[in-house]
């Protein structure tokens, strides 16, 4: 099979808020869907690559955030794509509960209280939902790699790993100054919100384990595998009160 491209779709700029496309031969899939309106943005890219809606296989939910899943119906409604997610987020996408938000930062707390993150979006039911342990095969979709459950940043987090060493995380880390922005692109750190760290670093040290060389993100990146250890242990020093003892329902 041939390698597969991966197509950063730009939703915000400066590298903010990031979607992807995955170009393999047999057409492509979708990794996350930006805020709501953000169908637009996503066709221009696959225009540029020769493709349109049509040539979307699959739409990969990394969570339940509105930055990541507010423009997921309105794209599998155009594409005719299966969403696939986690069931633990499943109640967000659903709009049947709002979120739980822990903070890494003074500066996320202060963009929790303008209430962007809090905004709802199309409720959704992923047409495939994974379970705890459960992994995805992508071939069908044309592509060499799997999606799997890599909780921490949320509950129903989940991760693309591709053979060729690529894996797509979604918010299990972020990088850059204002989230991608103008300065230390190259360097991790914690993205606003997170649930557990501790539980986040066991993830990132399996996907490196597992032989997952260059990491791509929903805000800056991508990173490779050294920096992305190098953050791991940063999340392990944190104390154990940091791993889900902040979070509170908004």
């Amino acid at each position: 099979m041939e390698s597969v491209r991966v197509v950063r779709v730009p939703i915000l700029p400066l590298g903010m808020v990031n979607c992807h496309l995955l170009v393999g031969p047999q057409g492509c899939v979708l990794v996350d869907a930006g805020l709501p309106g953000s169908e637009k943005k996503v066709r221009r890219v696959l225009r540029q690559q020769g493709l349109d809606y049509a040539d979307i296989k699959l739409i990969v939910i990394t969570h339940a955030h509105i930055d990541h899943a507010g423009a997921a119906r309105k794209l599998a409604k155009l594409s005719g794509a299966p969403i696939v997610a986690h069931a633990g987020d499943l109640d967000y996408y659903q709009q049947k509960k709002r979120m739980t938000f822990c903070t890494t930062g003074w500066v996320s707390r202060v963009f929790l209280r303008t209430g962007l993150i809090l905004r709802p979006y199309a409720p959704f039911t992923p047409n495939v939902l994974l379970q705890d342990g459960q992994a995805l095969d992508l071939r069908p979709y044309g592509l060499p790699g799997h999606v799997r459950h890599t909780p921490g940043h949320t509950a129903g987090s989940i991760s693309i790993e591709l053979e060729g060493g690529d894996a797509m995380v979604g918010d299990l880390l972020a990088s850059g100054v204002m989230l991608g922005g103008l300065m230390r692109t190259s360097h991790a750190r914690r993205p606003p919100f997170e649930d557990d760290p501790h539980q986040v670093a066991d993830e990132l040290q399996r996907l490196v384990d597992g032989g997952m060389q260059r990491f791509y993100l929903g805000h800056g990146g991508p990173l490779p595998a050294t920096e992305v250890l190098r953050h791991a242990q940063v999340l392990r020093s944190l104390p154990k009160q940091a791993a889900g003892h902040c979070c509170a329902q908004h």
